[in-house]
């Protein structure tokens, strides 16, 4: 049987994240530790669909000289391996982890470009695994030469099979997926702000710019605001999660952990204040215990939280 979840990551990359207390600009910065791992908004949401116990497949491309790493992390994880394999190599991207202000600074470069074909295959890929009740997240940027509205065209396309979708992504790639409706979409402030064409100061502001995205046509609209929390906005109902206090070990994979969580919460038919909860104690696992923990450490992480989460209607 096929995976009734799977991600699509058309853009990933290696993550390789070095820590340097005291982080600054302009100046020789030395690099305490640094680490390498498979990563992509899609490849790490899948990480996080299969710790909490879900099995997962992650649809995507691939350079051929470095899939190794993502062919031993997909192994590591439990994840379904459907990946196409493209010639060169997979970006790598740098994040830089300030240990003493708890901060990082991303450097992403640009991926792969597929060609015409690989394109068709992987359209080929998705109508296979697609089927009645399946879901489907669709994260992160897309690769030089793949258009704008690829994101609108695949939803369109999994929504006629009775696929449900959940489109992470930002700018154009954001602006055009979100004319095809997807079930749910969740984008940062920052990126609800540079959707909107306007800041948004408070979370009133906020709020009424995500009830604007669900009157167009989206089920769900999910905000995180950082240590803020996030707001979690339906036609029917707005709740706010706010979460406790934390020290935060990583911030690799905190967004995306908060996707999983709710497509999870929405499988089991969770309502909206139970799902605000649940996705806010998943990311808060993901800040706290780091992306190399056990998912039976992520379980216990997210049962941990998921009290200390206040969960208000707005």
């Amino acid at each position: 049987m096929s995976p009734s979840l799977f991600t699509l990551t058309l853009n990933p990359a290696i993550d390789r994240t070095v820590t340097i207390p005291g982080f600054q600009v302009g100046v020789v910065n030395r690099v305490l530790t640094a680490s390498d791992r498979a990563g992509g908004k899609g490849i790490n949401v899948a990480a996080a669909f299969a710790a909490q116990g879900h099995r997962v497949a992650a649809l995507g491309f691939l350079g051929q000289d470095n899939a190794a790493v993502f062919a031993a992390f997909f192994e590591q994880h439990g994840i379904t391996d459907r990946c196409l394999r493209l010639p060169g190599a997979t970006r790598v991207g740098i994040k830089i982890f300030d240990s003493l202000k708890r901060d990082t600074t991303d450097l992403n470069f640009p991926g792969l470009t597929p060609g015409p074909a690989d394109v068709e295959a992987l359209r080929g890929q998705l109508a296979e695994l697609a089927g009645e009740g399946s879901w489907c997240v669709l994260a992160g940027s897309l690769p030089p030469g793949v258009a704008a509205e690829f994101y609108a065209q695949i939803i369109t396309g999994l929504k006629e099979r009775g696929v449900r979708t959940v489109l992470d992504t930002s700018g154009e790639a954001l602006r055009a997926g979100l004319r095809a409706g997807p079930d749910i979409l969740k984008p940062n402030q920052h990126e609800l702000e540079e959707l909107v064409g306007r800041a948004l100061p408070s979370e009133a502001a906020v709020i009424a710019a995500a009830r604007e995205l669900v009157a167009g046509g989206v089920g769900l609209v999910v905000v995180s605001r950082g240590a803020d929390g996030a707001c979690f906005v339906t036609a029917e109902k707005v709740v706010v999660a706010r979460p406790p206090a934390v020290t935060v070990g990583s911030t690799v994979g905190a967004g995306d952990a908060m996707v999983a969580g709710v497509v999870s919460a929405q499988i089991r038919g969770a309502s909206i204040e139970e799902t605000a909860r649940y996705a806010t104690a998943c990311s808060l696992a993901a800040l706290t215990v780091g992306p190399e923990s056990t998912g039976a450490e992520v379980r216990a992480a997210v049962a941990a939280f998921a009290p200390r989460v206040q969960v208000i209607e707005a």
